[in-house]
């Protein structure tokens, strides 16, 4: 059984993210779902509002959606991982996340899977999303319904 760690901030979880997700799905037997707390930023959505998300996009049992702070590597070990799995939106995304891979790899050994989000959902960001919301953009076919009714509850 191949277990697949996908780790993101996720705030919020966008329609690209389900695509890569989704996916990952049909690729790998467990899947994992890592939302990264980062104390150096203030998230949008709590820890506990984001995995809520995932249970409303995804089902309760689907997948796993867990919460985690420091190094990803640690995590995977602790979950069991076999697999760290990263969406790719552009050539940017490749560079960065290239880099990280090589070494993840070096520390621990564990290999990553670059997946590319599909042509219609590869502009879409949270970062661009939140800035639409705020500035009072219409977001609906950027997020899944769930999520853009939780953005609608903090207007």
């Amino acid at each position: 059984m191949t277990t697949a760690l996908c780790p993101g901030s996720f705030d919020p979880p966008t329609n690209g993210h389900v695509d890569v997700l989704r996916r990952s799905l049909d690729l790998f037997d467990r899947l994992i779902i890592g939302v990264v707390v980062n104390p150096s930023k203030q998230p949008f959505f709590s820890l506990e509002e984001r995995k809520a998300l995932f249970e409303g996009i995804f089902g309760v049992g689907t997948v796993e959606v867990i919460g985690f702070d420091g190094l990803l590597v640690d995590v995977a070990k602790e979950v069991g991982a076999d697999v760290l799995v990263k969406g790719l939106r552009e050539g940017a995304d490749f560079e960065y996340e290239m880099a990280m891979a090589h070494m993840n790899r070096h520390l621990t050994g564990i290999e990553t899977v670059l997946l590319p989000t599909s042509a219609e959902h590869r502009f879409i960001s949270s970062s661009l999303v939140r800035e639409v919301w705020r500035l009072g953009g219409d977001v609906a076919g950027l997020v899944p319904s769930v999520v853009l009714d939780a953005l609608e509850a903090k207007r």
